[in-house]
């Protein structure tokens, strides 16, 4: 899935999640995605920043977590692992590869790595599916 920032044609933003861009391209030619505010078909994509690390301090969203937070943090954690075992590791060579899997220009497999927030605006323009994966205070240690 992948989540895109919206404009309709009244300047009304928006998000969806839709499964690829393509989809996301189909439904907006054919209209099926109406402003939420005005409900105007006329919508397009919007500048987005993606959720990607930058190294600088950011502030941090607290969470008291009850015990059913607390296991859903421990599957996600779980998820993240499992990802990283069955993917491939490219460091910071990620915008590169993911490119490069995109346009068939090399072997299509699940790779993670980092990217910069302006490569990684480059690749959502592209059209390039990806996600960022959490990275847990514990990792850092």
């Amino acid at each position: 899935m992948i989540h895109f920032s919206l404009r309709c044609d009244r300047d009304h933003d928006f998000d969806a999640w839709f499964r690829n861009n393509e989809d996301f391209e189909t439904q907006a030619a054919r209209r099926l995605i109406e402003c939420p505010q005005c409900g105007s078909g006329h919508v397009s994509k919007s500048l987005m920043a993606p959720s990607v690390s930058t190294g600088r301090k950011r502030e941090q969203i607290a969470l008291a977590m009850g015990e059913e937070q607390k296991r859903i943090l421990m599957q996600l954690k779980e998820l993240t692992e499992k990802v990283k075992q069955e993917a491939d590791y490219v460091g910071d060579k990620f915008a590169d590869e993911a490119r490069k899997i995109h346009f068939g220009e090399a072997e299509a497999r699940g790779i993670y790595g980092q990217a910069t927030s302006e490569e990684a605006r480059a690749l959502v323009e592209d059209g390039v599916e990806f996600m960022p994966i959490p990275v847990f205070p514990d990792d850092r240690n």
